[in-house]
C-alpha cells in the first residue's frame, strides 16, 4: 500500500518511516507531492492543507490520516464525496501541547526572550530594568477556553504551581464565559477552529494587563485586535504558537512587539509525540488493509 507522509521531517525521521514502508514528502516540495498524488492510497497529513484539488488528483486515495487532532486543514467534504476516510489522532500530542502552553505562560510572565537577548548581547543590566514587568504564575487565575484533553492535562500542572484555574466549554464549565474573560490573569485557548469559533475570542473583553496564550489555532482570534491590544497595553503579553496566516508575513506588526513570545506551530512536536503518532497511524494502515474499522474516524 502506497503511504505518503507529507512533513518536513529530519533525515533520521525520513529513514525511520522508510523502514515502515512510508515515503516522506516535504511540505515545501509541491512538485514531488503532485507526482505522488496519483499513486497515494494513504496520506499522512500534518499542516499544509489537503485541498479538493489534491483529492481530485489522488485517484487511488482511501485514507487521509491527520497526524494530530484538528482537521480544519483538510477539505473533509471533498473527501466524503469520494468516499475517502478521514481520521485524526486525539491524545497523541496532549502532553506536548499542555507543556508548551505552560512554557509560554512562564516565558511571558518572566519576559524570557528579553532576558536571553540581554545576556547574549552583553546588555546584562538592561534586563534588570524589566523588574516591574516580571511576575509569577502562583497566585494568578488562569482561564482555559475549551476543556478537552489538553486543558485537562494542563489543569493539574497549573494547580501544582499555585494557580487558580477556571475553564469554559460548551459542554462543561467552572465559570461563565464572561466571568472567565474578565477575571483571568491569563487566558489560554484550547478550542478547535470551526465556522462557529472563528475569531471567537474578543481580546477587548479580557482583563486589562492579562496575558493571552494560543497553542490551538490562529483563526480563533482577530489578529488586528490582538496586535492593538498588545500595543496599547490592554494586554500585557501574548504567547503564540499559531497565527492567522502561517507562516506569518515578515512585516507582520505582531512580530515586532516586545511583549510577544512566538513559536512556529510546533507545540505538538516532540520525539514522544512522534512515537505515539507514527504507531497509531501505522495501526490505521493495518486496519485499512485488513478491512477493519478505522480508529478515530471523523468522516
Amino acid at each position: 500500500m502506497k503511504v505518503v507522509f507529507r512533513f518536513d521531517g529530519s533525515d533520521a525521521l525520513r529513514a525511520r518511516v522508510a523502514k515502515m514502508g512510508v515515503e516522506m514528502c516535504a511540505e515545501s516540495e509541491d512538485r514531488d507531492y503532485a507526482r505522488l498524488l496519483p499513486e497515494v492510497e494513504v496520506l499522512w497529513h500534518v499542516l499544509k492543507p489537503v485541498t479538493a484539488e489534491d483529492i481530485a488528483h489522488a485517484t487511488k486515495l482511501r485514507l487521509i490520516q491527520k497526524i494530530g487532532s484538528g482537521v480544519n486543514t483538510i477539505d473533509v467534504e471533498a473527501a466524503k464525496r469520494r468516499g475517502i476516510a478521514v481520521c485524526n489522532l486525539p491524545g497523541t500530542n496532549t502532553r506536548a501541547v499542555a507543556e508548551m502552553a505552560l512554557l509560554l505562560m512562564l516565558a511571558c510572565l518572566r519576559r524570557l526572550p528579553d532576558l536571553h537577548v540581554s545576556v547574549k548581547t552583553s546588555s546584562w543590566k538592561s534586563a534588570w530594568q524589566l523588574q516591574d514587568h516580571l511576575g509569577e504564575l502562583g497566585g494568578r487565575t488562569v482561564g482555559l477556553l475549551g476543556y478537552g484533553a489538553v486543558p485537562r492535562a494542563l489543569t493539574p500542572m497549573l494547580e501544582a504551581m499555585g494557580a487558580r484555574v477556571l475553564y469554559w466549554s460548551r459542554s462543561a464549565s467552572s465559570a461563565s464565559l464572561d466571568s472567565l474573560m474578565s477575571g483571568s490573569d491569563i487566558v489560554s485557548l484550547h478550542l478547535p477552529l470551526t465556522p462557529e469559533t472563528r475569531e471567537f475570542l474578543d481580546v477587548r473583553k479580557m482583563k486589562r494587563g492579562a496575558i493571552l496564550i494560543n497553542t490551538a489555532r490562529g483563526g480563533l482570534v482577530n489578529q488586528e485586535l490582538l496586535t492593538e491590544g498588545l500595543r496599547s497595553g490592554h494586554l500585557a503579553a501574548a504567547g503564540l504558537d499559531v497565527f492567522a496566516e502561517e507562516p506569518p508575513l515578515s512585516g507582520d506588526p505582531l512580530l515586532s512587539l516586545p511583549n510577544v513570545v512566538c513559536a512556529p506551530h510546533l507545540a505538538w512536536l516532540t520525539r514522544e509525540t512522534l512515537e505515539r503518532s507514527l504507531a497509531a497511524a501505522a495501526e490505521n494502515v493495518r486496519r485499512l488493509q485488513g478491512g477493519e474499522p478505522l480508529a478515530y474516524r471523523v468522516a
